[in-house]
């Protein structure tokens, strides 16, 4: 569970990243979450676009988008979605 100030960290983080990909009309398929996954892995800290279509649904989508991935929720913003894990190897790692 992230702290508020972690959280504050991350968004600022993040701010100046590009989304990696977007969940379409599709939803959220075994696809989107392994490429999102391989993403996070790599980057420990992603941005994702929720399609026009998702407006009254952002939050769950992205609540189980999170939860698919086994990742935080870091903060919705508009349409973008910021999610945060960290990576299993031993290089360094995004610090709070």
């Amino acid at each position: 569970m992230l702290t508020s100030k972690q959280r504050a960290n991350l968004k600022s983080l993040a701010s100046v990243m590009k989304p990696v990909g977007q969940v379409g009309k599709d939803g959220i398929t075994d696809a989107v979450v392994k490429n999102f996954s391989d993403a996070l892995e790599a980057r420990e800290l992603i941005k994702v676009t929720l399609l026009s279509q998702w407006v009254g649904e952002k939050r769950e989508i992205a609540d189980e988008l999170a939860t698919r991935m086994k990742a935080e929720l870091v903060a919705i913003l508009g349409r973008r979605a910021i999610f945060y894990r960290r990576a299993k190897r031993k290089e360094p790692h995004i610090e709070f």
